[in-house]
């Protein structure tokens, strides 16, 4: 089994219930385990002027390569309405795998660890909360690349509840 790190991230159509669904179909697929969701934060959009986000990180074990756990996802973006009109546009969810175990990859499509993990803090601040010793392919920290940002950026995601329902738990 793999460990990995998936964003989740939602801005329309009751996004909570996005987010909700989504943990749901993760926990329905026997070739995912989750281990771990971080609180639900509130984050200013990235691109055009649009709503703000929730955002939350899931740790899981899966059984899935790392493209197949990519297809997963995707599947469940696809399952939930997700229709790509623009870049950084509104979205009903997104999901991405941000970390595959240790593994660094890329192709055309697809890359691991997720070309903007370091640059995000709406993801460096939840994954941090579930994995703080975590430490990137490349040798680099999680804590270390969140010393990076400084107290008024971080005060722009707001941390708004300690959980997000997982079904069944």
């Amino acid at each position: 089994m793999a460990n990995a790190f998936l964003a989740l991230g939602s801005n329309l159509d009751r996004p909570l219930l996005q987010m909700q669904t989504a943990i749901a179909a993760l926990t329905q697929d026997p070739n995912i385990n989750i281990s771990a969701v971080s609180s639900l934060y509130q984050t200013p959009a990235m691109g055009p002027p649009q709503d703000d986000y929730l955002n939350a990180v899931v740790q899981i074990e899966t059984s899935y390569s790392p493209q197949e756990l990519l297809c997963a996802c995707l599947a469940i973006e696809k399952q939930q309405g997700r229709v790509r009109r623009e870049c950084w546009g509104p979205r009903l969810i997104d999901i991405d795998v941000l970390l595959y175990d240790n593994l660094i990859y890329q192709d055309k499509t697809y890359q691991v660890p997720h070309p903007g993990l370091k640059e995000r803090l709406f993801v460096l601040i939840p994954l941090y909360e579930i994995a703080p010793k975590l430490t990137l392919p490349d040798g680099e920290t999680i804590a270390a690349l969140l010393q990076q940002f400084n107290q008024a950026e971080k005060e722009l995601i707001l941390k708004i509840n300690d959980s997000i329902l997982i079904p069944g738990r």
